[in-house]
């Protein structure tokens, strides 16, 4: 196909021998990035054990990229708009996570589907975080399918990408109570605060090869010492 040569640049790109080395991560946005900032506090607090080699925006004008510039992190921007197909675009994308020999991809509020160009390439190292406890409520406006739907507890769920919307196997998940007063916004903005955490403690434990893929499910490496004391911060028990 047109991009096999991208996609063999992805193969000799990943992991050699047995060096041990810190992860080079990109992350993909479109908006403001709260989530993405949040990524790289939790990484310049020597929380995560990774370095961001790019931050990516299919949005020229999108917010992230002044907040990524800040904290002196390299800025990209690939807009969609220059691109025939999607699968075009993506190939783009993946020129740019080659040339920065990237080794995870986080989506941190990129409002792009995925095409096989970048999956394939990446099989197994493209992280997203979704606002609702998967399987239940994929896709958009999900607090409020939940709040319609009469669910006593949402949160949020981040997982490995695949070919679907919202499928991959779960590597984490916070849960948030649906409180009696809530309405769309106060119950977004309690999983927002959530999600912040999340997405650290999982990128934290793919970047410490802590996680195995066996079929569907994401086993966790860890004692039940070690994943009560991550759950100890990824439940929210009903405060304001």
């Amino acid at each position: 196909m047109w991009y096999y040569s991208l996609q063999v640049r992805a193969l000799s790109a990943g992991f050699s021998g047995l060096e041990v080395r810190v992860k080079k991560i990109a992350i993909l946005i479109s908006g403001r990035g709260s989530n993405m900032v949040a990524l790289l506090d939790a990484i310049e607090a020597g929380e995560v054990p990774a370095e961001c080699a790019v931050v990516l925006s299919n949005v020229p004008d999108a917010p992230g990229l002044e907040s990524a510039a800040a904290k002196g992190v390299k800025t990209l921007v690939i807009d969609h708009r220059n691109s025939s197909s999607r699968e075009e675009h993506d190939a783009k994308v993946l020129a740019a996570l080659l040339d920065a020999q990237v080794d995870i991809v986080c989506l941190a509020g990129y409002m792009r589907l995925i095409s096989p160009v970048l999956i394939h390439a990446f099989r197994n190292r493209i992280l997203n975080i979704h606002p609702a406890l998967l399987p239940a409520f994929p896709g958009l406006h999900v607090q409020r399918k939940a709040l319609e739907y009469g669910v006593r507890f949402s949160g949020c769920t981040v997982h490995f990408v695949d070919e679907e919307v919202d499928h991959g196997p779960i590597i984490l998940q916070a849960v948030v109570p649906i409180m009696p007063g809530d309405e769309e916004g106060t119950l977004s903005h309690r999983i927002l605060a959530f999600e912040h955490k999340l997405y650290a403690k999982a990128l934290s434990l793919i970047c410490e090869d802590k996680v195995r893929l066996e079929g569907r499910r994401a086993r966790l490496l860890l004692t039940n010492l070690e994943y009560k004391n991550i759950l100890s911060d990824l439940v929210d028990r009903g405060g304001a």
